[in-house]
């Protein structure tokens, strides 16, 4: 089996599978003896009859058929394998050629031919080039006063008041909503803290300075089912106000909430929880901004078509045309994720993240716990729904960012050295070390491809730059067209990598050395 591939841009490529004449008869031999399982011809038993007398009863053009139907899913996967290529949409395929089976006389070689848009080749920045700031983790009296009054709230107990209602008082209420006068949901009898802000926009204030008794009445975009983000009218009646009364917060209150015997021992254990919040919560914030920094280190293209098709199913989820214009509103929230997706996917690879049972399973369970769902019925559904792989590719690409994260250079507010592994683990024995300075770029686009397909994966914000900035003024490589006079530093990454494509061997070293003794930008560098 031989595998080619033309690049016809960043994300689009033109596959070749060509599987040798020996190789595919092996195939259909078998493709053969399982057609011969399914039918009885008289005069064999059933599975017995040779290959000349099933060929000439099922007709041997249907046996290639449905032996090339059989092994062009191996066939591709091993293809795409071999080549280092990751699909990103359903490939176009086109039978080229195929054997005849007609003997040792037919050397014709099963090819096909697939166009394939496909993930971009990614020149991953080290994360060990980036340095991250922490706020400061000292852990204030006010800090563990805020972690002791969560943990009295675990013990108090509701009283009835009859004064108005105030935020942190709970209510019980009936609460019925309507569009155009028809009920469309009510529920009785529930408990809610004002101030949660966990139900209806504009609820918390329809309740504050409410009584027992009183009924209040307000308009809100409905959340969830089939009404979710329409307008409509809710009509809730309070039947009682209740306050929280906190227990004492002195010894008594210690034994009987935790393992302690005094209310000092408590505070002091709750000082070293608020730090370990403190920490975690930085390394959240860390995560983020590490995420941040590599994407705008980062310069590669999205695939072709793949936005545009997310686009479009956000936009048939939520029961709106192609043309309406949310699809502007939310294409850049669109891209940025796929961006986010695809690079920690290559550093998924490039450390051999691996996703643990147990791991999916707290994953699966943190996510129906967000929904509000029940553990069991949110798997079961993901089973269901082909989502299992889904949501194991979100787990690597967490478990990727996490590595990263140890390789950065992370401080205090203090400079020093601020130790990730103490917060977050030691990183997985079973992951992989990676050679971030090893990367080079080897995709070339065809020169045969035409020129509007070779642009057409330029990032997004990289054509809303090159618009804005033709509208002010001709581009600086216009001007500095001739070869010596180009100066890399003058010019973004895409302009100088389009200079460089088209520059002979001495100009091209001419532009890679001025390069690294001036900006030394590692992509233009690695593609170079």
């Amino acid at each position: 089996m031989k595998n080619s591939v033309e690049f016809l841009s960043a994300t689009r490529a033109n596959v070749t599978i060509e599987v040798a004449a020996d190789e595919f008869a092996a195939a259909y031999d078998k493709s053969v003896k399982e057609a011969g399982k399914q039918i009885t011809i008289p005069g064999f038993r059933k599975g017995k009859a040779p290959r000349r007398v099933l060929e000439a009863n099922l007709d041997k053009h249907y046996l290639i058929d449905q032996t090339i139907n059989d092994n062009l899913d191996k066939y591709y996967q091993t293809a795409m394998n071999e080549l280092g290529l990751v699909p990103m949409a359903q490939p176009e395929v086109d039978l080229d050629s195929h054997p005849e089976m007609t003997g040792k006389s037919d050397d014709n070689p099963l090819r096909v031919l697939i166009n394939v848009v496909v993930r971009p080749e990614i020149i991953m920045p080290n994360p060990a080039d980036v340095t991250l700031t922490l706020e400061s983790t000292d852990v204030t009296d006010e800090d563990v006063e805020n972690e002791l009054t969560d943990l009295r709230q675990r013990f108090a107990s509701l009283k009835d008041v009859k004064r108005a209602a105030k935020e942190g008082d709970f209510v019980n209420i009936d609460l019925v909503a309507t569009i155009d006068g028809e009920e469309i949901d009510d529920v009785s009898g529930i408990s809610y803290k004002i101030g949660d802000g966990s139900m209806l926009d504009g609820q918390d204030e329809a309740l504050t300075g409410a009584k027992a008794g009183d009924v209040v009445e307000f308009t809100a975009a409905m959340k969830g089912g089939e009404h979710e983000g329409e307008e409509g009218d809710v009509k809730i009646t309070v039947h009682s106000v209740k306050e929280q009364e906190l227990p004492e917060a002195d010894d008594d209150f210690a034994q009987m909430a935790s393992e302690f015997d005094t209310i000092d021992e408590l505070k002091k254990d709750l000082a070293e929880t608020a730090k370990n919040n403190k920490a975690e919560a930085q390394i959240v914030d860390a995560q983020t901004e590490l995420l941040k920094q590599l994407l705008e280190a980062s310069d590669f293209a999205l695939p072709e078509g793949v936005v545009e098709a997310e686009i479009a199913n956000h936009l048939k989820q939520e029961g709106k045309t192609a043309d309406d214009a949310h699809a502007d509103e939310i294409r850049g929230d669109v891209e940025e994720a796929l961006r986010t997706q695809l690079l920690l996917d290559e550093y998924a690879e490039a450390f051999g993240v691996q996703v643990e049972q147990d791991e999916l399973l707290n994953f699966l369970v943190q996510q129906a716990q967000a929904y509000g769902m029940d553990p069991n019925q949110f798997i079961q559904a993901a089973v269901q729904t082909n989502q299992v792989n889904v949501f194991a590719g979100e787990v690597a690409r967490n478990k990727a960012l996490l590595t990263a994260l140890r390789f950065a250079n992370v401080v205090d507010a203090k400079g020093e050295k601020f130790d990730v592994a103490e917060v977050i683990g030691e990183r997985d024995e079973k992951e992989k070390d990676f050679d971030f300075g090893a990367q080079k770029a080897t995709r070339k686009v065809s020169a045969k491809a035409p020129k509007a397909e070779r642009k057409a994966d330029k990032p997004a914000k990289a054509e809303k730059k090159a618009e804005e900035t033709k509208a002010d003024k001709p581009a600086k490589a216009e001007k500095k067209a001739a070869a010596g006079d180009f100066d890399p530093a003058d010019h973004k990454v895409d302009e100088v990598l389009a200079y460089l494509e088209s520059a002979d061997d001495a100009e091209k070293a001419r532009v890679i050395k001025a390069e690294e003794e001036g900006k030394g930008r590692k992509t233009i560098l690695a593609k170079a």
